[in-house]
């Protein structure tokens, strides 16, 4: 952990994940999102393409509750999920970048609705990505390779929309995920521009922040966004491997590369499994790798603690910071 700033501290709570090649069960494949229910309940939305889309619900205890959906085209289904997010009843919204759609499930889990058109008219989406809902319940999706934010009504109404291609503020260039802070504000991961936008709720530039780089502030191209309730912005900074940081005025706080410990779900395959077990115990887990592989990726990829991937970054009511890690298939926890 790199902080500018000794008074702002995050401490690792645990690891929950592990790789599964089973289309049920513990484990997950390609997480991409996922969400904190009112009662404790984890939605982590599975991207593995072709079999292993669905939503995996499991706990903090680490208590595997079951799945929800599955992978095709029919309702409840998904080819190539992108984000989740709640509204204020608890029904889930998912977005498939594929089917160019939303799919809507009742807070059960059972599937209660679909809606999207594809194209790249007014309230028509191409490979929708980050959703966000105010405080009215209307859905902000990011509009990714229309390069715009589309505001929706929770039965998929248009409502207004802001953004285009480029790299001025207010542009975009393949964005992503998305946030509202406890202002109404929207925070937009411009993925390509390698930067974070922050724009009133009418869509009108208010902040920029980040840019092209490895170096502590910059980015390389950003996943997803999220705001705590004092004003912090966590940005998960997927092309460099790490998290960071920015306060309320976009500058610099905190970098963070992943402190991974097994899960339960890990310690307990292991246990089963006593020749992985072996394996891994005469495994480098955190080797000094050559200067020719001092790049994010491939000291990540061969870091096992560190995050590989990360792809977003979700707070629940505790304020615990949750980042998901799809190259890992596990999602790691802090909290302030």
């Amino acid at each position: 952990m790199t902080t500018a700033n000794p008074a702002l501290a995050l401490s690792y709570v645990k690891t929950i994940g592990m790789t599964s090649n089973s289309a049920t069960g513990r484990g997950f494949a390609n997480p991409i999102d996922l969400a904190v229910t009112d009662d404790g309940r984890i939605l982590v939305l599975n991207r593995g393409e072709y079999v292993f889309s669905r939503i995996t619900v499991c706990n903090l205890d680490e208590d595997y509750i079951g799945e929800i959906g599955s992978d095709g085209e029919g309702d409840g289904q998904w080819r190539l999920p992108t984000s989740i997010a709640l509204d204020s009843k608890g029904n889930i919204y998912t977005a498939d970048e594929r089917l160019h759609r939303i799919t809507i499930f009742d807070p059960s889990g059972a599937f209660a609705a679909k809606w999207g058109a594809h194209g790249s008219g007014p309230g028509e989406i191409d490979g929708p990505s980050g959703l966000a809902f105010d405080a009215d319940d209307n859905l902000y999706v990011v509009d990714q390779r229309n390069d715009r934010v589309q505001k929706f009504s929770a039965s998929g109404d248009p409502i207004m929309q802001f953004g285009e291609p480029g790299s001025e503020p207010g542009q975009f260039n393949r964005p992503w995920g998305v946030c509202l802070d406890s202002d109404g504000d929207v925070y937009v991961a411009d993925w390509r521009n390698d930067r974070v936008q922050k724009f009133s709720s009418s869509g009108d530039p208010i902040m920029q922040l980040g840019e092209p780089g490895q170096e502590a502030g910059m980015l390389n191209r950003p996943a997803a966004v999220a705001v705590t309730d004092d004003g912090y912005i966590i940005v998960a900074d997927w092309g460099n491997e790490r998290v960071q940081v920015f306060d309320a005025a976009g500058r610099f706080e905190l970098l963070l590369q992943g402190q991974a410990t097994l899960s339960k779900w890990a310690e307990d395959f292991l246990a089963a499994n006593p020749d992985e077990a072996a394996q891994r115990a005469i495994s480098n887990l955190t080797p000094d790798l050559p200067p020719h592989l001092h790049t994010p990726y491939h000291i990540a990829s061969q870091t096992e603690p560190y995050f590989w991937g990360p792809t977003s970054v979700n707070l629940d009511a505790e304020g615990r910071i949750y980042i998901t890690e799809s190259a890992r298939h596990r999602f790691q926890v802090y909290s302030r």
